[in-house]
């Protein structure tokens, strides 16, 4: 989907419009028009088609989801890949599943959103200083996405962080994923970073980065850690504390 062809509301799927941040929302509108990953863009369209029963009346985006947030975000939360049912379904970032649920009254209760729920993308949902990024950008079937499809996302993490730039404060990594993506793309940008890496674990937080720019990083707040209490929201709302923290401060 090229972006002379983005739907009407595209600029809620982002959170900001063409004007106030151009370059940013040309990648974000690459993002959303991007067919890099034949396997991904398949079972999105699949899932689209098919849908979940509680959605059947619904029209799903079933397709690549951009970045939602400020553009002038100095922390940056990078999750794994849109919901099949959440995300994939509404056309933004963390919106309508219960990853979303938890993702959002945190960032409401720290003061990064305007309300503690997201539903959908008319739902006036607003994010000050934030911006809600993926290492994945389909839909990925069982949540695993491909070594190849993580190399094919991994360009746009990049190029946001890019334009971020030195505005950019904290970088919150949610699971193993995301975190190993976010060294890739320092890699890449020819950042140096520790040797040897830094161990994945909840609320482990290091200097990593431009201007010893701060990493943040927590266990995904997937169902699967949240119903077996590997994640509790005291340990969750930490992390956000933290994040608020370093950037008031």
């Amino acid at each position: 989907m090229p972006p002379s062809r983005l739907p009407d509301d595209f600029h809620l799927q982002t959170g900001f419009g063409r004007e106030r941040a151009p370059e940013l929302f040309q990648v974000e509108a690459r993002v959303a028009g991007c067919d890099r990953c034949p396997r991904l863009r398949a079972y999105c369209r699949q899932v689209a088609r098919e849908k979940k029963k509680a959605f059947r009346d619904r029209t799903y985006w079933g397709r690549p989801v951009p970045a939602f947030g400020d553009p002038e975000a100095r922390l940056l939360i990078v999750g794994l890949a849109p919901a099949a049912h959440g995300a994939n379904r509404t056309g933004r970032m963390f919106t309508s599943d219960s990853s979303g649920d938890w993702l959002f009254r945190a960032l409401h209760e720290t003061g990064f959103a305007s309300q503690p729920a997201s539903v959908d993308v008319g739902d006036g949902m607003e994010l000050e200083g934030v911006l809600v990024s993926a290492a994945i950008r389909c839909a990925p079937p069982s949540n695993r996405p491909a070594a190849a499809e993580r190399t094919n996302c991994l360009p746009y993490l990049i190029e946001e962080l890019d334009l971020l730039g030195e505005q950019l404060e904290v970088v919150l990594t949610l699971g193993r994923i995301a975190f190993t993506q976010y060294f890739r793309a320092l890699d890449e940008m020819g950042v140096e970073t520790p040797t040897p890496r830094p161990d994945f674990s909840h609320d482990a937080r290091y200097q990593v980065g431009p201007r010893g720019r701060e990493l943040l990083v927590s266990y995904h707040p997937s169902r699967q850690n949240t119903n077996t209490g590997v994640l509790t929201r005291p340990m969750w709302t930490d992390v956000f504390r933290t994040a608020r923290g370093i950037v008031d401060g």
